[in-house]
């Protein structure tokens, strides 16, 4: 089922997974898609660089303000994202129960997200067209599920966090249902009502795919490995990955790259790590910016991406820890991103600053099997500095949708990091994500807020860090400053065979400007080809002063 295939590699692991598979099948219907195959998937270091093997459409269903209805409404960017659900509906037990979520046919929920300031109700989720709901949670709030197996892997509290009070949280564990899913949300009697935020990101996949549903049941044969994929997700290693290692160090100065060929054939790195090192911290945010990494692959330019950027810490390189990436925020970066290639392969770094700095590379590859599936990966990064920020969602002409990244091919897009400096006194990030994918003509994902898109809720957003990303940065409560998000998809990678836009509305508190830098990853065929990439200049470079922070603490 995988598209990379490891040559010279057998695991004795897999041979019982296969045999257990065939016992367990014996008489039965074989699911195509199960609750077991995908956590397996969710933490496959070879799945990750692969365009699905049954397509689907990835989707977002959220709260977003129902009054955006196009582009060139007055409304569209209203701002009331608490208050958006599908419908309302009295079942036959004679209950009043808001619908947010309604997919008829086979899928998976791969994401939900929610915040509320009072989390007193009942969420209820009926699958396959059953009028008896098979699942409920007493509250608006996802830590209240009974699965004993759930940690801080697949189930995070937000930072703000309290069982009583407001604050929310993002579960992971994926939801597969066989002929569809309605989730409901009852709110309790006699008390005001108030916003209701939630995101739901969901798989689509095309009719005739056999998909187990999910039950109490399914969930406790998975107990184990639901316990197995939430451990790993928060200790990432990638297994196996031994059969080759590089390394090479230098003084690397402007005008004198570090230059790395990679063996010929048909390869894949699987673990890259970057060690800077500074003689004065002082001088370490300005050098993490400054280096470039570069890969090509196949003669193709895919990375150009400078290390700070790609370490997903952004400006000044703090510590990182998700599944995809780690840093120490000393200088040492590892990544787990697959990176296949047929023929030939380089990784360069470069130097584009006046200030050197000893860099030592470690690359780990496995020799594979290249198939139709097989996909290259991309790193790329824009910036844009002075962007208007509006505080009227009402004020079209002085409201905008900045544009994070425009991807055309066959790609999966696998996240992102925003770094920026706020140059507004306050919260900046009120704006929701649009991302229009291929033939779209609404935004399949329409979000409540930059916050809630990087798993987090209610501004201004404390530093946190989980498998799927994070805030490695903020330096002060205000927000003014450098500020850094980052999120990385596991199942809720966004497949598309044409195009991919996904765009930022600029509203905060107040009037302002901001300079955003955002790094984009995502898997692509050869063809591929980003828009609107950016490349270091004299002014990226020159750092700002943050508020109440120096360079050297």
């Amino acid at each position: 089922m995988n598209c990379i295939n490891r040559k010279k590699v057998v695991y004795i692991g897999v041979a019982i997974l296969w045999l257990n598979l065939f016992i367990a099948c014996q008489g039965k219907e074989k699911s195509d898609v199960s609750l077991d195959s995908l956590l397996d998937e969710m933490v496959s270091w070879e799945e990750a660089a692969c365009y699905p093997a049954i397509p689907y459409r990835c989707l977002q269903v959220s709260s977003y303000d129902r009054l955006s209805i196009s582009p060139d409404s007055v409304h569209w960017f209203a701002n009331n994202d608490g208050s958006g659900i599908e419908r309302i509906e009295t079942n036959g037990e004679g209950r009043t129960e808001k619908v947010l979520f309604d997919d008829k046919g086979p899928g998976v929920i791969t994401r939900i997200w929610i915040t509320t300031t009072d989390k007193r109700g009942t969420w209820r989720f009926y699958f396959d067209g059953s009028p008896k709901a098979s699942w409920e949670i007493p509250a608006y709030d996802m830590m209240q599920i009974h699965i004993p197996q759930l940690g801080r892997g697949l189930l995070q509290p937000h930072t703000n966090y309290t069982p009583e009070g407001k604050g929310g949280s993002t579960l992971f564990l994926p939801i597969p249902y066989a002929k569809g899913c309605k989730i409901t949300f009852e709110e309790p009697q006699g008390i005001a009502s108030v916003p209701r935020y939630y995101q739901i990101t969901y798989r689509k996949y095309p009719e005739g795919t056999i998909i187990e549903t999910f039950t109490h049941k399914v969930a406790k044969k998975a107990a184990k490995k639901i316990a197995e994929t939430d451990e790993l997700l928060q200790n990432p290693v990638v297994v196996g990955c031994d059969s080759m290692h590089i390394e090479k160090q230098q003084v690397l100065e402007a005008g004198n790259p570090m230059l790395i060929k990679l063996p010929q054939g048909e390869h894949a790195v699987c673990e890259l790590k970057i060690k800077v090192s500074v003689d004065e911290k002082k001088q370490y945010a300005q050098i993490m910016r400054n280096i470039i990494l570069r890969g090509t692959f196949d003669g193709r330019q895919t990375v150009w991406v400078p290390v700070s950027d790609f370490s997903g810490g952004g400006m000044g390189a703090p510590a990182v820890e998700s599944w995809f990436l780690s840093a120490d925020g000393n200088g040492s970066i590892t990544s787990r991103w697959p990176m296949p290639y047929r023929e030939a392969a380089s990784i360069a770094l470069v130097n584009e600053g006046n200030l050197p700095a000893n860099v030592e590379v470690s690359l780990y590859l496995s020799p594979i099997t290249w198939d139709e599936r097989t996909l290259y990966f991309y790193a790329s990064w824009r910036q844009e500095r002075g962007i208007k920020l509006s505080n009227d969602p009402e004020d079209n002409k002085n409201t905008i949708d900045w544009n994070f990244a425009t991807i055309n091919g066959k790609c999966v897009y696998k996240g992102d990091v925003l770094t920026l400096y706020n140059h507004s006194p306050e919260w900046y990030g009120e704006g929701d994500e649009k991302i229009w994918v291929d033939d779209d003509k609404f935004p399949s994902h329409f979000g409540t807020g930059t916050e809630d898109y990087y798993n987090s809720s209610w501004a201004p957003v404390i530093p946190f860090q989980t498998p799927f990303g994070g805030a490695p940065r903020a330096d002060s409560e205000s927000s003014h400053g450098y500020n850094t998000f980052f999120r990385t998809r596991n199942l809720d990678g966004i497949p598309f065979t044409k195009r991919l836009k996904f765009d930022m509305e600029m509203l905060g508190w107040k009037k302002g400007t901001v300079d955003y830098a955002t790094t984009s990853f995502w898997y692509g065929n050869i063809k591929a080809r980003p828009e609107g990439t950016s490349e270091i200049d004299e002014a990226t470079v020159k750092l700002l002063p943050s508020p109440g922070v120096t360079m050297s603490e």
